[in-house]
């Protein structure tokens, strides 16, 4: 499987409130019809993250396809032209950005219902290589991030391969996804030792001062 990551801000003008309802009524119709589609999610940034500043998205989308075969199929398509073409009524469209990504799973655990989603973006130290940031991140960063008290379920999305071998950068080098069990674990997780040892270890293989993130609530959207 292959898992689209695609991250954006809201349209210029537009409450949160018909950001979300737009995006999980009206565009979520029109996603869930593309062919070849096997799973789709919404992840909307909690009105929490906007108490204090503006959170570096207001949403995260994820959608799994069984190859990229199957996107190349898509691209021509008129399903995905709808989609395309219903973006700019509610994103800032110079905002979105999007990652093909393979994705693995650090802590098997279920998802927490109603519970907070933290989704991180990561770029790497300057100095380091591709293998090496995804080999530190996976068997080193990895199992210190999942010792983070309430930690229910963990995954790491690694940008495909092919990108870096056409010379291209991904807009991020990693992209990670814990659940807790709400805000309040989220939380106390912030405050334990565990959580400031994750942090402590990002230096050794991350780009420092860049670490956009959002604290969201998912949404499955049913694919019929």
């Amino acid at each position: 499987m292959v898992k689209v990551v695609a991250f954006f801000k809201r349209r210029a003008g537009m409450s949160l409130r018909d950001f979300q309802d737009h995006w999980r009524t009206t565009h979520a119709e029109l996603v869930v019809r593309q062919k070849g589609l096997r799973r789709y999610v919404q992840n909307h940034t909690l009105a929490s993250g906007y108490r204090s500043s503006e959170p570096d998205y207001d949403g995260v989308a994820e959608a799994w396809f069984d190859d990229t075969q199957a996107l190349r199929n898509l691209a021509s398509s008129s399903d995905y032209a709808a989609v395309r073409a219903d973006e700019a009524n509610f994103i800032d469209v110079a905002s979105l950005g999007m990652v093909l990504t393979d994705e693995i799973v650090i802590v098997d655990g279920p998802a927490p219902i109603d519970g907070a989603k933290l989704i991180a973006f990561l770029s790497r130290r300057p100095d380091v290589s591709v293998d090496f940031f995804r080999d530190y991140w996976r068997e080193q960063h990895g199992p210190i991030a999942a010792r983070i008290p309430g930690n229910r379920r963990y995954v790491q999305c690694y940008p495909r391969r092919g990108i870096y071998a056409t010379g291209r950068r991904p807009a991020f080098d990693g992209i990670p996804m814990s659940w807790f069990d709400g805000p309040d674990a989220l939380r106390a997780a912030g405050e334990s030792p565990e959580y400031a040892a994750t942090r402590a270890d990002e230096a050794n293989f991350m780009a420092p001062d860049t670490l956009p993130f959002v604290i969201a609530a998912e949404h499955e959207i049913e694919i019929s």
